[in-house]
């Protein structure tokens, strides 16, 4: 009967048995289904081998990436002891296949195996293999190799003797399932800056990186003696330091405890924190209490030298000691509470105090034995607080001026009819040229155009007066409707789509990362949202004949010529303005067709990094990086 409610009894309830669960709920597991989830697969793979180097059993670790007919395929090999296969009488199964096919098992629950580790939740091989259109798990042990194969968490094999094998360890092959991921590629960028920093957080071990995917095989090897002290190095490039790098390791109640720290002439802070190798991008107790105790530690040194004599009205907060702080925090502990298993952050409250104390105590007594970095730090203090102050009232002005908060929207931008932030987009576009074309081609009833004219401001050596000061920030924050700093309101956003559309030239990429950097350092919410993408116009256009075809990467255009023949016609676009209006829609801009890039937290994160290098203040630093890029012409690519 119409209307009649269903009944809601035993019979409703579902149980999805062993991995049916993750592959129902992956997100829940893994975080995304996007390009963020397949890497995903890959570090819980290289989490855990890592977690053997921890252990003392491992100095040698491969990630290799592969291609097929229809996807990537990684693999990660470990020197480690090698998983065990013997029999678990309960289960009547090897541990491996245990392992491989329940969720919340394995050895790191027992801390007589693993002291610290950071695939701790027991549900990372159990997670890759039910994601995994196919998994080959090869272990080495007793002198003997064994194999298994398993498809979307089902073994599809016994476990095998294989051969003899003079090492342990294990190596892992899988392929994420395309059922799951609707592009299942590993980034490989996001994936060389993770074994580049695991390197630095585990001095000795030696990284191996093969991609052969592509027809130039790429071969690196990540590797540091000196650990910390080499990543701080690496983060301060293109910065001019003011102080001596500054390194504590200290080990209270089996909490092991690292911190790097140096202070350069910027004005941005630098930090960086992970548990037991896992970096936690969204911090937690342990940032909680090393903030903390930074900042009593320079304002105690302060006021015990009388350094603000003179200037009563101005008070140093948190944000003011941590101007221009390059600063590492690393802890290994055993038992880490991550918030959500994609573990971006720890939530023991122990921590915070444990690490509060112990850094509180060494940096204090550092600064008291060390007076030209304590005098050098707290004069940095000094004037961002000085600084902190008269930018306040700058803003004041600017607000009475209603020059972010203004209703009006700026005359270059070309609005769209849709009202709704969830239907609506804006396209960030270089030259008036391609700006003209955009508007052209574009659809008004969703897509509003902003053209960028003029050179955009570069934020590493401007003070917040100058960007407010600036005509092309100005528009975007207007034409975004959202504020700036204290009058920020992501709730007020006009377009839930950002769009940085731009040349795919060296000049393009300049102008993109330089949008980044502003948006990740005063807007930082908005990527954060996953409001921010960035389009990707083709590089080539093909004729052959009447047929048109385009190509977005160098390897596409390959594979197209190789199709249509020597005779096609090739057209390189050097910029978006080459294109008419209808080519920019067909190619760009319409929704059906269109390329888009989503960029995530990490992406800008990756572009502020680099921009410190190319527009910072160490001119030999830029030089180097110039030289060793030459030939790259898209060296700045997201």
């Amino acid at each position: 009967m119409d209307g009649e409610k269903e009944e809601y009894n035993a019979s409703k309830i579902v149980v999805l048995e062993g991995v049916q669960g993750v592959r129902k709920r992956p997100a829940m597991y893994i975080g995304s289904t996007g390009s963020s989830g397949v890497l995903h697969l890959l570090f819980e793979l290289i989490d855990n081998a890592v977690d053997e180097a921890m252990a003392g059993y491992c100095k040698n670790i491969t990630v290799r990436l592969l291609k097929d007919e229809t996807g990537d395929i990684g693999e990660v090999s470990d020197d480690g002891r090698g998983i065990p296969i013997d029999i678990m009488p309960k289960y009547n199964k090897s541990a491996l296949e245990v392992i491989m096919t329940s969720l919340h098992s394995g050895a790191k629950f027992n801390n007589e195996v693993y002291k610290t580790a950071g695939g701790l939740h027991g549900v990372g091989l159990t997670v890759v293999n039910a994601l995994s259109e196919f998994v080959e798990v090869r272990v080495r042990r007793n002198g003997k190799e064994y194999m298994q194969t398993y498809s979307r968490g089902i073994p599809t094999s016994d476990l095998v003797e294989v051969g003899p094998a003079s090492t342990t360890g294990t190596t892992i092959k899988f392929k994420p399932d395309p059922e799951i991921f609707p592009s299942p590629k590993f980034d490989s960028m996001a994936l060389k800056e993770r074994l580049s920093y695991t390197s630095y957080l585990n001095p000795g071990i030696r990284i191996r990186f093969i991609d052969e995917r592509f027809d130039q095989r790429e071969d690196l090897v990540y590797y540091s003696e000196r650990g910390l002290i080499d990543f701080l190095a690496e983060l301060n490039k293109g910065l001019s330091t003011i102080t001596s790098p500054i390194y504590f390791r200290k080990e209270v109640e089996q909490n092991l405890m690292e911190f790097a720290v140096q202070y350069n002439n910027g004005y941005d802070e630098k930090l960086e924190s992970f548990v037991n190798s896992i970096k936690t991008d969204e911090g937690g107790t342990h940032v909680i209490g090393f903030r903390s105790a930074l900042t009593r530690a320079i304002t105690n040194y302060i006021e015990k030298n009388k350094m603000l004599n003179g200037k009563k009205d101005i008070k140093i907060n948190g944000d003011d000691v941590r101007e221009g702080l390059t600063a590492i925090v690393s802890i290994r502990i055993p038992n880490p509470e991550f918030e959500g298993q994609t573990k971006e952050k720890l939530g023991n409250t122990k921590v915070k105090s444990v690490v509060e104390t112990t850094f509180y105590s060494f940096f204090s007594q550092y600064l008291e034995e060390h007076p030209t970095d304590a005098r050098a730090i707290a004069e940095k203090a000094i004037n961002a607080a000085i600084a902190r102050e008269s930018a306040r009232k700058a803003r004041e002005l600017v607000r009475k001026k209603s020059i972010f908060d203004n209703v009006v929207l700026p005359g270059k931008l070309a609005d769209c009819i849709e009202a709704d932030p969830d239907k609506s987009e804006i396209f960030i576009v270089e030259g008036e040229s391609a700006g003209g074309s955009s508007k052209q081609g574009r659809d008004k009833m969703t897509q509003a155009i902003l053209p960028l004219r003029g050179k955009i401001l570069n934020v590493e050596k401007a003070t917040d007066e100058k960007i407010f000061e600036n005509a092309e920030l100005r528009a975007m924050v207007a034409a975004f409707g959202t504020g700036i700093k204290e009058t920020f309101n992501v709730e007020n956003i006009r377009y839930k789509k950002i769009i940085i559309m731009t040349d795919a030239d060296v000049d393009g990429s300049h102008i993109r990362t330089l949008l980044l950097t502003f948006f990740y350092r005063y807007l930082k919410k908005i990527i954060e949202l996953g409001y921010v993408y960035i389009a990707q116009p083709p590089l080539y256009k093909i004729s052959k004949g009447k047929e048109v075809y385009y190509c977005y990467s160098d390897s596409e255009l390959n594979e197209k010529l190789k199709q249509l023949g020597e005779d096609a016609n090739v057209q390189r676009y050097k910029g978006l303005g080459e294109m008419n209006p209808e080519q920019l829609w067909e190619t760009t801009m319409n929704p059906e067709k269109r390329i888009l890039k989503k960029v995530y937290i990490s992406d800008a994160e990756r572009a502020d990094r680099l921009f410190s290098i190319l527009m910072g203040m160490d001119v030999s630093e830029r030089r180097k990086f110039l030289e060793e890029h030459a030939g790259e012409a898209a060296f700045l690519d997201i």
